[in-house]
């Protein structure tokens, strides 16, 4: 058993290990929400869009953590300004803020030429740098993140069936939809110090994507995806200890391949869940259960919610 205790009897790997769980148990609350509402490219986007943020920050001396929040921030109001006044599609609107903070990214960048170690950082993390700071902030990120989730739940819900239902029962749709933006936000930012910006979405979506094979209610998937993508974190920190490998890519690698190991032995193992159709108060009143294709006609999407795994 030397081969899983002695990795972590150093200290840096013990704070890896929190921040990688605390990270992990972040990205599963804001994750099953994102799966559910089929989220992903946002989240893709918006870890991609902090690159100008964090950069700048790291040439001003500024802590990375707030100009990866700028930059989010400003990433957010661009594409609700496109939606609304260039009338463009959320997709659409999300691609061209992606691209252009990218690329502006890369320009800062590009600008500094002794910028190749930290913008290494900002792409892949670095899980074993993570302080006792950064484990702090973990942790309030954690306690936000589950408050706003038990706070919105019926308005998340209702927004998952049906917006106009849901502004109907004057549960404040857009309200719901800004909120929800903010969480995701919230966890990319705050997880980007563990495993980078280019793997945080793995975080994100994996734990989620895998415990949903199994589950249908939204805090067992959340318990459920905090679990697996805590697992996740301790089998890639023991491969990249073993292995010599980039700790947040190991972490990221092994938590999309336990999303598709699940999805794939759901498949084989568990039937299709046959339910009864829940009246329509039922469904937003009192509602614990996501699964839209067990909706009433009346509540049912146009289009079921994809999931963004």
């Amino acid at each position: 058993m030397t081969w899983l205790t002695d990795p972590f009897s150093v200290d840096f790997m013990v704070r890896a290990l929190v921040g990688g769980a605390l990270a992990a148990m972040l990205c599963a609350v804001v994750g099953t929400w994102v799966v559910v509402r089929g989220m992903a490219f946002l989240g893709e986007a918006l870890s991609h869009g902090m690159l100008p943020g964090v950069a700048v920050a790291t040439l001003t001396g500024a802590p990375p953590v707030i100009g990866a929040a700028v930059s989010a921030g400003v990433m957010v109001a661009g594409v609700g300004a496109l939606r609304r006044r260039a009338r463009l599609s959320y997709d659409t609107s999300i691609g061209l803020l992606f691209v252009g903070m990218l690329a502006l990214g890369v320009i800062v960048v590009s600008a500094s030429r002794s910028f190749a170690t930290d913008v290494t950082a900002i792409l892949f993390g670095d899980v074993l740098a993570v302080t006792v700071a950064d484990l702090g902030g973990l942790a309030v990120a954690v306690a936000v993140a589950l408050a706003v989730a038990v706070l919105f739940h019926r308005p998340f819900t209702a927004l998952a069936f049906d917006a106009r239902k849901a502004a109907t029962l004057g549960l404040r749709p857009r309200l719901a939809e800004v909120v929800l933006i903010a969480l995701v936000t919230l966890a990319v930012v705050a997880s980007y110090r563990a495993v980078g910006t280019l793997l945080v979405v793995g975080l994100l979506l994996a734990p989620a994507a895998a415990a949903r094979a199994w589950t249908r209610h939204v805090a067992t998937t959340m318990l459920l995806g905090a679990a697996i993508g805590t697992a996740a974190v301790l089998v890639g920190l023991l491969v990249s200890w073993h292995a010599g490998t980039a700790a947040g890519a190991s972490i990221a690698v092994v938590a999309v391949a336990g999303g598709v190991v699940s999805r794939g032995a759901a498949t084989l193992v568990r039937p299709a869940l046959v339910r009864p159709a829940p009246s329509p108060a039922a469904a937003i009143g009192h509602v614990t259960d996501t699964d839209t294709t067990a909706a009433p006609p009346a509540l049912r999407p146009a289009a079921p919610p994809r999931e963004g795994a």
